[in-house]
């Protein structure tokens, strides 16, 4: 990084201090471990004092077993105190339809979590959130929800995007800094299929089989009697050259699928695409 370029990152890192001083004295961060809130829980520590902030993750059947553990380590190395609360997004009607609004009911339920807390535990307490510039490029619903709520988005409101948060969580030396993107388990599901806990648990058990030949991002994405695999792009030869891929897939359809196909396009963020032809 060139010195002007370093000038201009602490001035990014600043801006972003003093706006999170802005909102308030005490900082409740809604807080899924992925760099977004990582980056904006370390960012309110600096800001407010650790002692002045706290982290809440969200469980629920759309939230991916293992990250739990991953959110507790980072809130640790902050040395602010972390909490988890279920969340009921996948009973909700209007959630559970899978349409174009999921995501809104989502954040709704989440944020009126994080709302009844605030107002009844710790009164006089922004809640923060990690939606960044970037985000505005995609039909994200979950932003409507924040803002009915009061919920304050410091990275979206400093028009700050995703390349500029992964470099203050690497010069912050967040281990989050380079974790692949988080998305909920229920993007994997086609829109209008409907969403229930048994189909998310499913999605999750596939990936992990699929993770365990050596792939660090996967997406399984249902498409009701079918399944397809994404890994990244640059990984998709590997993953067809792989020895035990055969046996992987059958595992992963003996969860419950019909016909389970690796996509030769790899992964994109931001949505499915048409399932390919099966392999």
């Amino acid at each position: 990084m060139s010195a002007v370029a370093e000038r201009a990152h602490v001035a990014v890192i600043r801006d972003l201090e003093d706006r999170i001083r802005g909102y308030g004295d005490r900082a409740l961060v809604a807080f899924s471990g992925g760099v977004d809130s990582s980056v904006v829980l370390a960012l309110a520590a600096r800001a407010l004092g650790p002692g002045r902030v706290e982290a809440l993750t969200a469980i629920s059947p759309s939230y991916p077993a293992g990250e739990l553990e991953v959110a507790a380590r980072t809130a640790s190395d902050l040395g602010v105190a972390h909490r988890s609360v279920r969340t009921h997004e996948v009973e909700r009607e209007a959630y559970a339809r899978n349409d174009e609004l999921r995501c809104y009911h989502c954040k709704a339920e989440l944020y009126g979590v994080l709302g009844r807390l605030v107002r009844t535990a710790i009164p006089e307490t922004v809640v923060l959130a990690g939606a960044n510039a970037d985000d505005l490029d995609e039909f994200r619903p979950g932003i409507w929800a924040g803002e009915r709520a009061g919920i304050r988005n410091p990275l979206l409101e400093s028009s700050v995007g995703k390349a500029t948060v992964r470099s203050i969580a690497r010069t912050l030396g967040l281990r989050a800094s380079d974790k692949p993107a988080l998305a909920c388990l229920s993007s994997r599901v086609e829109l209008g299929i409907r969403i229930s806990p048994e189909l998310l648990a499913r999605i999750d058990e596939a990936e992990a089989i699929v993770r365990a030949l050596g792939f660090e991002v996967v997406r399984v994405r249902h498409r009701g009697v079918s399944a397809t695999v994404e890994v990244p792009a640059g990984e998709v030869d590997r993953l067809l050259a792989h020895p035990d891929r055969d046996a992987a897939l059958r595992a992963v359809a003996e969860l419950g699928w019909a016909e389970v196909a690796v996509d030769p396009n790899g992964y994109r963020p931001g949505g499915t695409t048409p399932p390919p032809e099966a392999r």
